[in-house]
């Protein structure tokens, strides 16, 4: 298992999990409940994303850059293959199926 990212909040963490989680690949969040106690702890820690086998993480980091980078302005909006909803152009996951952009 390595770690991947360390996120900004839990909502962030999640939606990196299920993004990687599209691809078939498998994490982890660790920590995400530690952000509550701030106020006790002397460092603030924030949920971590890890990638349970380790074969993963060279694709995984890929995506995570991928995802966290940028949005492209020359993207246009998709139809999903599976179930032909229109998904915005900076999605590469369907939000009505979850499937991966082609």
């Amino acid at each position: 298992m390595q770690k991947l990212y360390e996120c900004r909040d839990r909502l962030q963490a999640q939606m990196l999990h299920d993004a990687l989680a599209a691809h078939h690949i498998r994490t982890v969040i660790l920590g995400d409940y530690l952000s509550g106690a701030a106020g006790e702890l002397s460092a603030i820690q924030f949920p971590v994303l890890w990638v349970v086998e380790d074969g993963d993480y060279p694709l995984a980091r890929q995506l995570i850059d991928r995802y966290l980078g940028e949005p492209q302005p020359d993207r246009l909006p998709w139809r999903c293959g599976r179930c032909g909803e229109m998904v915005e152009a900076t999605f590469d996951i369907c939000w009505n199926c979850s499937t991966p952009r082609d």
